[in-house]
């Protein structure tokens, strides 16, 4: 499946995870300098402050592209998050005239939950009979992080957006994240009204 989705221009393939942000744990990090090594300031949201201590995103690296995908959520995920963001990704990847995501992740419970599973359905049914970019996702073995390319993005994406002396407020940290990735900084998905 991966040699077909690298042979074919119309077919994406794509890893997925999310990641959480937090403004108060510091990445573990290595650096080398001739006058002082680099300290990470340990930092503590105080109790006064109303901005969450971590924010969370889902995201797609498309090896092909080299092209990581961000999108923020408002709380944490959820199935029902999860099917907004796989809406906007397929829609997203259709606008680049792709057919099919291969999309491989791991087998979290929003990931594989019976909202998502039914989603997954409906959607490739409605795209078999309209047209539209299909959903084929794969799925990790439980408990195998390093099977997954994204993970690395993740974790150089943390190194290069933190700031060692001074705690960044939400709407800073994710400007930096999205900076990083090279992506648009869009509306966090939200869980919708059922």
């Amino acid at each position: 499946m991966i040699r077909l989705a690298e042979h074919s221009p119309d077919i994406a393939l794509g890893f997925a995870d999310e990641a959480w942000w937090s403004r108060e744990k510091q990445p573990a990090l290595h650096t080398w300098s001739e006058d002082q090594s680099l300290r990470l300031v340990e930092q503590k949201v105080s109790a006064t402050d109303n901005e969450a201590k971590a924010v969370a995103c889902y995201g797609l690296y498309l090896p092909a592209l080299a092209q990581m995908l961000v999108r923020f959520v408002a709380g944490r995920p959820v199935s029902s998050i999860t099917c907004a963001f796989l809406a906007w990704l397929l829609a997203y990847l259709g606008a680049q005239g792709k057919r099919a995501l291969f999309m491989i992740w791991d087998n979290a419970s929003w990931h594989n939950s019976q909202i998502v599973r039914e989603w997954i359905k409906a959607y490739n049914r409605r795209v078999k009979r309209e047209g539209g970019c299909r959903l084929i996702v794969c799925r990790l073995p439980s408990k195998s992080p390093w099977l997954n390319p994204i993970e690395p993005k993740w974790v150089h994406g943390k190194r290069a957006v933190v700031e060692p002396a001074r705690l960044l407020p939400i709407t800073e940290l994710i400007q930096r994240v999205c900076a990083y990735y090279h992506c648009d900084m869009l509306e966090p998905l939200a869980k919708p009204d059922c």
